[in-house]
């Protein structure tokens, strides 16, 4: 490949954060770029790629404050943030990858980006669906809601399913899962218009807004009056404490998240701990990437039903790398319907 030289734009945290993060805190900048990989050691096995699409993840939240300890690695300051994305490869000194391969995987929010190791990126051999799938249904989230769904909460047939945060990119999905297995779901979300699209579009039997539930105890005794087998979590505070109350004995409940949590600096206690010990609920959080070797079954079982049109999806989407930032800061307040993605590229 020609050393041709590109403007490059990505968006950088400027500082770590703390409290509810602005578009403020990132700020998008452009620099030249050689499109062609550097010679040497360290990118031996290196790989080039234009990123397509990326996806917009609550658990970055976390990456904007100094962490240690923590399961994912906090962002520099002044560098491009990180994320999942779908990317094509432009050049590759890896023999796993060749010129014109699509991938899914962690990529930097820019243009273009050189990985100097690409061995965890998942090739995309399955084109007939759209690209975008891979930062949603037929990624991360996707595979997330398959391993909390069905190797944490080990479903059966007939169970209640709750599922907060339902309108979401995992919550969307679990549900879907749950019914198509023969179970009872409702979920909760935070405006009429996802309520409409849990109970009309994602097929679940009820969902509620919950920020029109004054009680939230009582909102799900009213759709649970026989309690709750199985819960998904990702929203976690007052939430998790009244579905402690509704579990019922050897309930099980998948901890995917904790969003009402992610932007305060003092987080909300639990306090009906107890019901795990008296109602022997089994509680388990869960990383999806100790569950990446099921990727092959789970895309054998998913495929097909996106092909059928027995799964519906729904995605959010922006355009343009410069509006990354306001569509990231939206998944905190709830802007978002559906999963949210930013288009840089379409092809």
């Amino acid at each position: 490949m020609a050393e041709e030289e590109v403007s490059n734009k990505h968006v950088i945290l400027k500082n770590y954060v703390s409290g509810f993060p602005k578009e403020s805190d990132m700020e998008v900048k452009t620099t030249a770029l050689k499109l062609k990989l550097p010679d040497g050691g360290d990118y031996s096995g290196a790989i080039l790629v234009k990123n397509l699409y990326l996806s917009c993840d609550p658990y970055m939240r976390s990456r904007m404050r100094k962490l240690e300890g923590h399961y994912a690695e906090a962002y520099t300051p002044g560098s491009p943030i990180v994320g999942l994305g779908v990317a094509r490869v432009l050049e590759s000194n890896n023999p796993k990858f060749n010129k014109g391969d699509l991938l899914w995987g962690l990529t930097r929010w820019e243009e273009y980006s050189v990985i100097a190791d690409p061995e965890t990126r998942f090739k995309i051999h399955n084109t007939d669906v759209p690209l975008s799938y891979y930062t949603g249904i037929l990624g991360m989230p996707g595979m997330t809601a398959y391993a909390g769904f069905f190797e944490i909460c080990s479903p059966k047939k007939g169970e209640r399913v709750f599922i907060s945060a339902a309108s979401g990119a995992v919550g969307q999905l679990v549900g879907q899962f749950a019914k198509a297995f023969g179970c009872y779901v409702v979920g909760s979300a935070g405006t009429k218009e996802k309520v409409d699209l849990l109970k009309n579009k994602f097929g679940f039997d009820e969902a509620f807004n919950y920020k029109e539930e004054q009680d939230l105890n009582a909102a799900l005794k009213r759709y649970f009056p026989d309690g709750i087998d199985i819960y998904f979590e990702n929203v976690g505070g007052k939430m998790l404490d009244a579905v402690l109350l509704n579990m019922r004995v050897h309930g099980r409940i998948a901890v995917c998240g904790l969003i009402s949590q992610y932007n305060l600096e003092q987080h909300e206690g639990i306090h009906n701990l107890f019901c795990l010990i008296t109602k022997r609920i089994k509680m388990e959080g869960f990383l999806v990437f100790d569950y990446y070797h099921l990727y092959p079954k789970f895309l054998d079982m998913v495929l097909p039903q996106i092909k059928e049109g027995k799964i519906a999806y729904v995605e959010d989407i922006a355009e343009g790398l410069e509006n990354a930032p306001s569509a990231l800061i939206g998944l905190f307040s709830g802007r978002n319907v559906g999963k949210q993605v930013v288009v840089v590229a379409r092809e």
